[in-house]
C-alpha cells in the first residue's frame, strides 16, 4: 500500500517528471473540452438555472477541488458550512473504511448522494455504512458538486431527507488529459493551547519511557500520491462520445505518536484549582493489571525480575496504558478507479447514454494493541508462571497451591510484543447505468433508465486475541519441571502455548501465534433501481398563465428500488472470539424494495410586470410503497417572487419520508462502545446507593473507582429492529436573492431553513438510558441496565442496552448566507492587472435538538459537543464560514486565499457543572490556505498551495472518545498540520 522500495519511489518520480517534460513540449492543438450539453439541475427534474431555484443550492467546482489540492472529495465537501464530519480518513476506531457526507448535521444515512442525478449505492455493509461512499467517485472528473440543504424526497426519494449532493461528471470530453499531483503534511510540534500538555508528557516520558515520548519538532508525512488519465473521443459522425478515465491514488498512515498533542491519551483534572491535562489511559495496561478483588481495591501489576518476578501495588496515574500514539491519526490507503460516461445519438428522438464506474479501494484501520481485557476472571495457584511471591499477593495458601485450586484473578493486559490491531478493509464496487432518453414530440421528453450496483467487502481483523486460547494459555501446569498447557495434556488443544505475562519478558513469539488469530467477514450490498421519466412543456397544449411568456413545465414518472445486504463473519467473529472486539459480530442479511410514482410541476404565473418581474410556484409529489407493507406520501410546494429585477424572494415548505434501510432493520444484536465522563455509581456520580445496588452494584463498589472506565468507553448492546417505522420529516426555507444591477457580478442570497424529523430512527443512546434509570427512577430503562458481578459496565459482560428504534426525534434550523462578487481591476483605474472574484459561504446553526423521546428532555448541541451530542455528531458550532479572494493575473497566473472559521464549542453537561477542566470550551478555529494555479502553457497547467499555512493546532478534549480521534476532532478541525500540494494537468 506504500511506495516502499527505492526502485518504486524512483519510479514515481519518473513517472511525474516524465510527464512534466511531456506537457511542457507537447503542442496542444489536440487538447480540447467541448461544452457540457446536458443540464443537470439538482433537486428538480425540470432544468433550471440554480439562482432562481425555490430551494437553495450551494456549488463547488471541479476548479475548487484543485484549488484544495484534494485527492479525497469528501475533505473538499465537508469544508462547506452546510456539511458536518461523518466518516473520512482520519477515523480508525470504529471506522468503516468509507467517506461519507453528512448534511445539517441530521446524520450521514439522511444525506442522499448522486452521480449526474443517478443515485449511489450504500457505501458498505458494515453497521453505519449505510451511507454512500464518496471514494467511489474520481475527483479530476468532477465538473461541479451541487449541495441542496433541505428535503428532497418527493423528488428523488427516501435518503433525501436533510438534503442532496449531486456530483456533475465532465462529459463529451475530447482529447488526453493526464493529472498528477503529490501531497504532504508538515507539522511542527511545539502545542501551546490549555492544559500544559507537553510538560505534562515530558514528566511522563521520564518515568515511563517505554510509553511516553515526545516527538521531533519537526515532522514531514501523510505523503499521498495520485495519477489520473482521461480520454474521449467523439463518434465520427459527430453524434455521440466516450470519456473514460482511470486513475490511482495512495496515501500513507499517520501515527498519533507522531504528533505531541496526541502522544498521550488525554485525560483531565477537575476541581483541583487547576486547569491541565493528565494522561489518561486505559485499565488494560502494560505489564498488565492484575485485580483478585475490585471491591476490595487490591489491584496489581508486574515488579521484580525475569528471575524474580512480583505483584507490586497498580496506579492509575503510573501504569494506565498509553493507547493513543499507535492509533492511527490519517488511514493508509489505495485505490484504483476505472469508468466511462458515454452517450450516443441513434436518431432524433432516441440517444442511449451509460455511466459505469470501478472501484477497487483497500485500507487499514489501527487501533492500539488487543489483550486481555478482563476476559479471564480465574488462575489456577498452582501454576508453574506464577513466583511465591505472587502466588502469596493473591491469596492463595499452601493447601490451595497444593491442590492446584482455581481463584479469582481478573487480568488486564496489553499485546504490546504484538502490535497494534488492524482491520484491513478491502472494498470492490461495480456501478452501471443504461439508459435512453430523447424526444417525444415538440415539448416532451423522456428518459428511462436502469442501473446497478454491487460493493463486495472483504475484511480482515489482524493481531487480535482468542478468547478462548487465552484461557488455554493461562491454565497451565508443570510437567517434568516444564511449564505446559493443561489443555495438550488433556489432548483438548495439542497446540496450546503458555502465556507468561508474570514475568518481564516472559511473551514468547510462540505463544504470540498460538494467541493472535485473523477474524474475516466477507459482505455486499447491492442495489437495482429504474426509473421511467417524462418532462414536458403544458404550453404545447394551451396550459399557461397569460401574464407569463413561459408555460407550465411538468415531469412525472416511477422509479422501483432494491436494495440487498448481507455479510458474513467467520465463527470467531460471530462467537465474539476475538478479545478485542468487544462482543460478537452477527451476520446480517436482507432487502428492501420500494415502488415509486412521482410528478413534479413548475408554474410561472407572472413575467415582466410592475412589482413582478417573475412570480412562480412548483410543486411535487411521491407516493411509495414499500414492498406491499406500508406506504408514504412526500410532497413539497415552493414558491418565488421577484418584485423587479435586482431582488427575488423565494420559499419552499416539504414533507420528506426516509425509510429504514437494510442494516438498522436487521443488524444482529452485539456489544459496541459508548463515552462517558464516569459511571453515576462511580466516584463522581450523583446515583444514590439504593438506586445503584438495584441495577447490580455491590454495596462495597458503590463509588469505587474500579466502575470508571480508565479510558471513558463503556459496552452497550446494539442491534437492528424489523418493526422500524419510516421517519417523517418536515423542511421549511425561506429566503431572498440579491443581483444587483448596479454592481454587476455581484450576488447575495441569505436563506432560513428548519427541518424537524420525527420518530427518528436511532438509539435511545445509552446516556439517556441512565439518565432515565438514575435521575428519573424509570424502571424500565433500570432494567436495560446490565452489570456485571462487580458492578462494572465496561468490563466483560457489563453493558447497556440500546437496540434501534424510533426515538422522537430531531430538528435543526439555522441561516445559510452566499455571496459571491468578480470584478475586473481597471475599473479602479488598475489596467492590465487583471481581476479579482470574492466567495463567501456561512452558516448560523440556531439549533440542534435531540428528543430522546418522553422519557428525557430534549436537548440543544448547537454550539456544544461531547456527552450526549457526540451520539450525533462530533462539534457543532454555531457559525462557519468559508471565504475565498481569487486574483486571476493577465499573466496566466491565478492565486486564491482562502479563510476558513469555526465558531467555539463548550463541552455539554447535563445538569451543567462547575468542574474546572482545559477542555470545557474548544476555542474558535480559523484556518487560512493559500493555492496558485500557472498556465505553463496552453496545454499545461501547475498547481501549488498549502492549508492550513500557519499550521495551526487543534483544539483539544479527553472526552472525544470513539466519535474522535486524537484528542480531538479530525473530522472537523485540521488536525495534522500544514497541507502541502503540488500538481499537473496537461492535455493532448
Amino acid at each position: 500500500m506504500k511506495i516502499n522500495s527505492m526502485r518504486e519511489r524512483l519510479l514515481a518520480s519518473t513517472m511525474m517528471g516524465s510527464a512534466l517534460a511531456l506537457a511542457l513540449a507537447a503542442t496542444p492543438a489536440f487538447a480540447q473540452q467541448a461544452d457540457v450539453e446536458e443540464l443537470v439541475v439538482t433537486g428538480s427534474r425540470i432544468p433550471q438555472p440554480n439562482l432562481v431555484t425555490t430551494s437553495p443550492v450551494t456549488q463547488v467546482t471541479g476548479a475548487d477541488i484543485d484549488t484544495a489540492g484534494v485527492t479525497r472529495v469528501e475533505d473538499l465537501v465537508n469544508q462547506l458550512p452546510q456539511a458536518f464530519a461523518a466518516q473520512n480518513s482520519t477515523v480508525s476506531n470504529g471506522s468503516t473504511g468509507t467517506a461519507t457526507v453528512d448534511l445539517r448535521g441530521l446524520g450521514a444515512t439522511r444525506t442522499l448522494v448522486l452521480v449526474d442525478g443517478k443515485r449511489m449505492p450504500y457505501g458498505s455493509p458494515l453497521q453505519g455504512g449505510s451511507a454512500p461512499d464518496l471514494n467511489q467517485i474520481p475527483g479530476q472528473l468532477v465538473e461541479r458538486v451541487e449541495v441542496l440543504t433541505g428535503g428532497a424526497s418527493a423528488v428523488y426519494g427516501s435518503d433525501a431527507l436533510s438534503g442532496v449532493v449531486n456530483f456533475i461528471m465532465r462529459k463529451n470530453f475530447e482529447g488526453v488529459e493526464v493529472d498528477l499531483q503529490h501531497a504532504f503534511y508538515m507539522h511542527h510540534n511545539d502545542y501551546d493551547g490549555p492544559g500544559n500538555l507537553r510538560n505534562v508528557i515530558a514528566g511522563r516520558a521520564a518515568t515511563n519511557p517505554a510509553q511516553y515520548k515526545l516527538p521531533d519538532d519537526n515532522v514531514m508525512d501523510g505523503k499521498s500520491w495520485e495519477y489520473n488519465l482521461i480520454m474521449g473521443v467523439n463518434a465520427p459522425d459527430g453524434k455521440g462520445n466516450i470519456t473514460a478515465y482511470v486513475g490511482y491514488r495512495n496515501n500513507d498512515a499517520i501515527l498519533q505518536a507522531n504528533r505531541d498533542f496526541s502522544a498521550c491519551s488525554l485525560g483531565a483534572s477537575f476541581n483541583n484549582g487547576g486547569n491541565d491535562f493528565t494522561c489518561g489511559g486505559s485499565g488494560t495496561s502494560f505489564p498488565g493489571q492484575f485485580t483478585p478483588d475490585f471491591a476490595a481495591g487490591n489491584v496489581f501489576t508486574i515488579g521484580g525480575t525475569a528471575a524474580a518476578p512480583t505483584f507490586v501495588p497498580y496506579s492509575t496515574t503510573a501504569n494506565a496504558y498509553n493507547f493513543g500514539p499507535l492509533n492511527y491519526f490519517q488511514r493508509p490507503d489505495e485505490r484504483y478507479v476505472l469508468g466511462m460516461f458515454g452517450n450516443y445519438q441513434i436518431s432524433d428522438t432516441v440517444e442511449v447514454y451509460s455511466q459505469l464506474m470501478f472501484m477497487n479501494y483497500q485500507t487499514v484501520a489501527q487501533i492500539a494493541p488487543s489483550g486481555n481485557f478482563f476476559n479471564t476472571s480465574s488462575i489456577n495457584c498452582g501454576s508453574p508462571l506464577l513466583s511465591a511471591q505472587q502466588r502469596t499477593t493473591i491469596g492463595c495458601d499452601a493447601a490451595e497451591i497444593a491442590a492446584d485450586a482455581s481463584t479469582p484473578l481478573f487480568i488486564g493486559r496489553r499485546n504490546v510484543e504484538g502490535g497494534g490491531r488492524q482491520d484491513d478493509l478491502e472494498y470492490i464496487t461495480y456501478r452501471g447505468v443504461l439508459g435512453l432518453r430523447g424526444n417525444i414530440t415538440e415539448g416532451w421528453d423522456y428518459d428511462i433508465s436502469a442501473q446497478y450496483a454491487k460493493v463486495s467487502l472483504s475484511r480482515t481483523y489482524l493481531n487480535d486475541f482468542s478468547v478462548t486460547r487465552l484461557g488455554r494459555a493461562l491454565d497451565v501446569i508443570s510437567v517434568n519441571g516444564v511449564p505446559t498447557c493443561r489443555s495438550v495434556t488433556t489432548g483438548e488443544d495439542p497446540n496450546c502455548v503458555p502465556y507468561n505475562i508474570f514475568q518481564p519478558g516472559g511473551v514468547t513469539s510462540e505463544a504470540l501465534n498460538y494467541l493472535q488469530i485473523p477474524l474475516v467477514l466477507r459482505g455486499h450490498t447491492v442495489q437495482t433501481v429504474v426509473t421511467a421519466a417524462v418532462t414536458g412543456d403544458l404550453g404545447t397544449v394551451g396550459i399557461q398563465s397569460p401574464w407569463s411568456e413561459r408555460a407550465v413545465q411538468l415531469a412525472f414518472g416511477a422509479e422501483y428500488r432494491r436494495d440487498g445486504l448481507k455479510t458474513t463473519p467467520d465463527t470467531s467473529f460471530q462467537t465474539g472470539e476475538g478479545a478485542g472486539q468487544g462482543g460478537a459480530t452477527l451476520g446480517v442479511s436482507g432487502t428492501t424494495e420500494v415502488y415509486d410514482i412521482f410528478a413534479e410541476v413548475q408554474v410561472p404565473l407572472i413575467e415582466d410586470m410592475p412589482f413582478a418581474r417573475l412570480v412562480s410556484l412548483d410543486a411535487a409529489y411521491r407516493w411509495s410503497d414499500y414492498q406491499g407493507r406500508e406506504s408514504t406520501n412526500t410532497w413539497k410546494v415552493g414558491a418565488d417572487w421577484a418584485p423587479v429585477e435586482d431582488v427575488r424572494f423565494r420559499g419552499s415548505f416539504q414533507k420528506a419520508v426516509r425509510a429504514p434501510n437494510v442494516i438498522e432493520l436487521f443488524t444482529g444484536q452485539g456489544f459496541n462502545l459508548f463515552d462517558m465522563d464516569d459511571d453515576p455509581c462511580g466516584p463522581t456520580g450523583t446515583a444514590t446507593l439504593a438506586q445503584c445496588v438495584a441495577t447490580g452494584v455491590p454495596a462495597a463498589a458503590f463509588r469505587s473507582p474500579a466502575l470508571t472506565s480508565p479510558a471513558g468507553q463503556y459496552n452497550f448492546l446494539q442491534g437492528g429492529n424489523p418493526d422500524l417505522n419510516p421517519e417523517e420529516g418536515e423542511t421549511t426555507t425561506f429566503g431572498v436573492v440579491f443581483t444587483p444591477t448596479f454592481l454587476p457580478g455581484f450576488n447575495f442570497s441569505v436563506d432560513y431553513f428548519k427541518i424537524t424529523v420525527d420518530g427518528l430512527v436511532s438509539t435511545f443512546g445509552a446516556l439517556n438510558v441512565l439518565e432515565a434509570c438514575y435521575q428519573q427512577n424509570i424502571q424500565a430503562q433500570c432494567a436495560r441496565i446490565n452489570r456485571n458481578n462487580l458492578g462494572q459496565l465496561w468490563v466483560g459482560e457489563g453493558h447497556v442496552e440500546d437496540l434501534n428504534t424510533n426515538i422522537g426525534g430531531l430538528q435543526t434550523s439555522g441561516v445559510d448566507v452566499v455571496a459571491n462578487y468578480g470584478l475586473e481591476l481597471e475599473r479602479f483605474g488598475l489596467s492590465d492587472v487583471g481581476r479579482l472574484s470574492f466567495n463567501f459561504v456561512g452558516t448560523w446553526l440556531k439549533e440542534l435538538v435531540i428528543d430522546p423521546g418522553p422519557l428525557v428532555d430534549a436537548y440543544d448541541c448547537a454550539g456544544f459537543y461531547g456527552n450526549q451530542c457526540s451520539d450525533n455528531a462530533p462539534p457543532n458550532p454555531e457559525w462557519r464560514h468559508r471565504f475565498r479572494v481569487s486574483w486571476q493575473s493577465p499573466w496566466n497566473l491565478e492565486v486564491s486565499g482562502t479563510w476558513r472559521h469555526f465558531s467555539e464549542v463548550t463541552i455539554y453537561q447535563d445538569p451543567p457543572t462547575t468542574n474546572v477542566r482545559p477542555d470545557r470550551t474548544l476555542e474558535a478555529q480559523n484556518y487560512f490556505d493559500l493555492a496558485a494555479t500557472w498556465q505553463v502553457r496552453d496545454n499545461a497547467r501547475l498547481r501549488f498551495g498549502a492549508n492550513n499555512i500557519f499550521d495551526r493546532d487543534p483544539p483539544l478534549s479527553s472526552i472525544v472518545g470513539t466519535t474522535g480521534n486524537g484528542n480531538t476532532y479530525p473530522q472537523t478541525y485540521d488536525a495534522l498540520g500544514r497541507y502541502v500540494f503540488i500538481g499537473l494537468t496537461a492535455n493532448f
